[in-house]
């Protein structure tokens, strides 16, 4: 009898402590959009380059607005993606700005998150008179190992429902890794 009890209990704890359910920050995507090419693009792609030590990559206008001044294919932004133990520091950096404290609306349904920040000194860059003060946005894409079933081109395969991040998890994660508060807004009544 203490086997069947014993095998009952095992499932339940070991849901818990799969290693292949630990959520983890797949890449942190940093956004500077500036609006216009040119000189204070690449005093802004100095900034990323500063921030992450890696080159950063300009992003084109999709489509011209002439109310904005920009026509299609103009450069107007630059990103950077970072992975791996360096893209936690920066994002520790980041949520320490927002005092850890993000939307519920911050959260999408896929389980990532983002957030922007109006003052890049705030991460802790020197101000330099030359280059100016940039925001910018925080973009962090969760997953759990296994994802790459899904991406691979040689035996593809399909991730399961339960297997994906969803938004209730990554806000669990978000609470639980860095201490966080998510607030949550209340529906307005109409009387």
């Amino acid at each position: 009898m203490s086997k069947a009890v014993a095998t009952q209990e095992k499932p339940q704890a070991g849901k818990a402590e799969n290693p292949m359910r630990k959520l983890r920050i797949e890449k942190l995507v940093l956004n500077v959009s500036v609006g216009e090419s040119g000189d204070k693009l690449t005093r802004a792609s100095k900034v990323l380059e500063q921030l992450t030590g890696q080159t950063p990559v300009t992003s084109k206008a999709r489509f011209t607005i002439r109310s904005f001044g920009i026509k299609r294919n103009e450069k107007i932004a630059v990103h950077c993606s970072v992975r791996g133990d360096k893209a936690e520091e920066i994002l520790e950096k980041g949520l320490k700005v927002k005092e850890y404290e993000l939307h519920q609306k911050n959260f999408s349904d896929t389980g990532c998150f983002g957030f922007g920040i109006d003052e890049h000194i705030d991460l802790g860059l020197k101000y330099d008179p030359s280059i100016g003060i940039y925001g910018m946005d925080f973009y962090v894409v969760l997953s759990r190992p296994g994802l790459r079933v899904t991406r691979r081109r040689r035996a593809h395969g399909r991730m399961g429902r339960h297997h994906k991040v969803s938004k209730e998890e990554a806000i669990q994660w978000f609470e639980n890794k860095f201490d966080g508060v998510v607030t949550r807004t209340k529906k307005k009544r109409e009387d």
